[in-house]
């Protein structure tokens, strides 16, 4: 598919970044390295991540606690982000231009 950030341009609402917003792919790795040393049910269930498994999946995926606490973080911000999205209304505000599917 190519480099993250041309993939990421081909998305609505991309273009309002500012142009020296760039995409670090070593970061990616980083974090699916992170993911990957969890386990199933913490993959599901992330709240369940405590200090001694925070360890361990720092451990396991090769980067600090401080990473994985950086990924904890962003997960729980983008997951309040999503839920702000999906209230009635809110998408449409976000993406001006765009047209809902019929239905919706």
């Amino acid at each position: 598919m190519g480099p993250l950030s041309q993939v990421m341009g081909m998305l609505p609402g991309m273009n309002r970044l500012p142009q020296n917003a760039s995409v670090d792919d070593g970061a990616l790795v980083k974090i699916e390295a992170i993911i990957q040393s969890m386990t199933s049910e913490e993959r599901r269930k992330p709240h369940i991540i405590n200090g001694s498994r925070r360890r361990r999946i720092a451990q396991g995926s090769g980067t600090t606690v401080q990473d994985v606490n950086r990924l904890m973080k962003q997960y729980e911000q983008m997951q309040k982000m999503m839920k702000t999205i999906g209230k009635r209304g809110n998408f449409a505000r976000m993406m001006p231009g765009m047209r809902m599917p019929a239905g919706s």
